[in-house]
């Protein structure tokens, strides 16, 4: 995986909203670079939690993190996989990430497509995670996706007959020039 670009920095963080900032990093990092689930769930507390809102993946607890990190989430990712960064918003306890997440569908993603096939086919999405923190570490992720987009990207929806979108959500979301309403247009 590409390294996750970096949001454009807030000069104006406090040096606790710092170190946020490096241990949601740190996280990430064991994830998708060093693919390392021990030093993963290092970063968070016993009771962690992740929940992988729009299919309902992820574990509450090292144990069931451990199982998930270990055979669902860090093997199963797509070696294209990329996350390109649009903002990141530091409270005192929570961090929010905007990206787009990209990856071509070449292996199995129980964590994403549970029961899917691989397909081929290249999907860009908009992902938000939102990321509480407790006692120095994670205590939980919510990520959420726009499933309906990743379907249509993946042939496994049909656009033309439901009010959803496809690869255009991403290139929305990194371009907010881009037109839109089309969907309402559509409708007429």
């Amino acid at each position: 995986m590409k390294d996750q670009q970096k949001p454009e920095s807030d000069t104006n963080l406090t040096p606790a909203q710092e170190t946020l900032q490096g241990l949601w990093e740190e996280h990430v990092r064991h994830e998708f670079a060093t693919h390392n689930t021990e030093e993963t769930l290092a970063t968070m507390v016993e009771d962690a939690y992740v929940n992988h809102i729009p299919v309902l993946t992820g574990g509450v607890g090292k144990d069931e993190l451990r199982e998930f990190y270990s055979k669902r989430f860090i093997p199963q990712m797509p070696p294209d996989t990329e996350m390109t960064a649009i903002s990141r918003t530091i409270g005192n306890d929570q961090l929010v990430d905007e990206m787009v997440f990209t990856f071509t569908h070449t292996i199995r993603m129980d964590w994403m497509l549970p029961g899917i096939a691989p397909t081929g086919k290249r999907v860009e999405v908009p992902l938000v995670a939102i990321v509480r923190f407790r006692e120095g570490k994670l205590a939980h992720e919510h990520i959420y996706w726009d499933q309906a987009s990743v379907l249509v990207q993946l042939g496994l929806l049909d656009a033309a007959s439901l009010p959803v979108a496809g690869i255009e959500s991403a290139r929305k979301a990194l371009d907010p020039s881009l037109p839109s309403n089309a969907l309402m247009g559509r409708a007429q």
